[in-house]
């Protein structure tokens, strides 16, 4: 079975040439693509400096599911790994999410992450978008999940092709969840010690914040407007 990475970035010139170099040591993976969503840092340039990775510069910020749309549509695989491009040298462990789909346990696995979610020690944040997520997706499928906002995610060809894609913005892992559960593909959670950038509690962390309610919000409609679960 073929396994492509896609990696949606913005401005990531910090974390991106480690998180590179530990998905290059997975070495379950096929083929690499780091999906440039209108980065204004040197974002490319340490994409490049990493051998056998694949580029895709988009000219504007479209969003991380219209980010994800455009490497989907340009790398056939059975498989694809989603990560993002701040986990650092702990996407090392990414490879666990793999296992499970390509012996066909699961259609789809989502990292649930442990207690120290920040790679430098700082608040992640109130968990208030998370616990909104969890309670949406379980009134409209039924299921609990700890992580539904996660990522990192491995996932079949077939449930992508099911879904038509990802949605658009931050709603991707609620789209990718809630469609999943509803046509009966299998999801696994698995433990990870994942480490990403924290927004902090202060005005920027709040901001990305709100900007990820929304968004969630908005997938959750779109869900319900697909017949997609249970109304509310």
């Amino acid at each position: 079975m073929k396994v492509a990475a896609l990696i949606p970035v913005y401005n990531e010139e910090e974390r991106i040439y480690e998180t590179l170099w530990a998905a290059v040591d997975l070495g379950l993976v096929d083929q690499i693509m780091v999906i440039n969503d209108g980065s204004t840092d040197s974002t490319p340039e340490q994409v490049k400096r990493v051998p056998g990775v694949e580029l895709l510069n988009l000219p504007n910020n479209v969003g991380k599911g219209d980010a994800l749309n455009a490497g989907w549509q340009k790398m056939a695989a059975d498989v694809y790994l989603l990560i993002d491009g701040d986990l650092g040298f702990s996407a090392r462990s990414a490879g666990d999410l793999l296992l499970p789909v390509l012996q066909g346990q699961a259609d789809m696995t989502v990292a649930r992450f442990g207690q120290q979610q920040s790679s430098d020690g700082r608040k992640m944040g109130f968990g208030m978008v998370r616990r909104l997520a969890s309670f949406g997706v379980e009134r409209m499928t039924g299921e609990k999940l700890a992580n539904p906002l996660s990522g990192q995610r491995a996932v079949r060809a077939e449930v992508l092709a099911q879904l038509g894609g990802f949605f658009p913005g931050y709603g991707v892992e609620i789209g990718l969840t809630v469609g999943a559960l509803y046509f009966g593909f299998r999801i696994e959670e698995v433990p990870l010690p994942l480490e990403h950038r924290a927004y902090g509690r202060g005005l920027r962390g709040i901001l990305h914040r709100g900007r990820q309610l929304m968004h969630v919000l908005a997938a959750f409609r779109l869900c319900r407007q697909k017949g997609w679960g249970r109304l509310w």
